[in-house]
């Protein structure tokens, strides 16, 4: 029985690298924004809108909660996950918790390209949108810090750095 929890900023390659590895290493991926979405029947963003954050960070720890007992599988958190109630003690009790680590210019660019469907990025470029993932970061390192694994995932250009990102993890995992 194998549960790997991918942990790290939006834009660091959760999903992407977390497909690949999932199938690499034959585990059931779910990706836990998915699947809450999947169990209440609105989008993350809707769920945000009608019910606040709070609200909502409430939904995802028990969707977290349930997922985790899951067997053999590969799961892709939200970029706040590990930073509330005590999702990463779970997380890291339950499984192998993976930091996909990337620079705040890294993510800003990645982020600039979909940010039309991350509400929170919204209007939001250049300096601007730098400065909001640098002071998010900040504030989400110390949980991700936490992680068993700590994964340099920068270099995410290609479908070639995706395929080598994801085969370099399944030898350490």
């Amino acid at each position: 029985m194998k549960r790997i929890f991918l942990i790290g900023y939006m834009g660091a390659g959760k999903t992407t690298v977390g497909k690949i590895l999932a199938n690499l290493l034959g585990l059931s991926f779910i990706d836990l924004d998915y699947y809450i979405e999947g169990r209440y029947h609105r989008t993350v963003s809707q769920l945000f809108a009608e019910k606040g954050e709070d609200d909502f960070r409430m939904i995802e720890r028990k969707m977290l909660h349930e997922v985790a007992d899951f067997e053999n599988v590969l799961v892709s958190t939200g970029g706040g996950t590990p930073c509330f109630f005590d999702n990463m003690e779970v997380m890291n009790e339950k499984g192998k918790t993976v930091y996909l680590k990337v620079s705040v210019e890294e993510l800003a660019n990645r982020l600039e390209v979909c940010k039309a469907t991350r509400p929170v990025l919204k209007g939001r470029s250049g300096e601007e949108l730098i400065c909001f993932i640098a002071e998010n970061l900040e504030k989400r390192e110390p949980f991700y810090q936490q992680a068993a694994v700590v994964f340099e995932a920068e270099d995410m250009m290609t479908e070639q750095d995706v395929q080598h990102i994801s085969q370099s993890l399944a030898a350490i995992l």
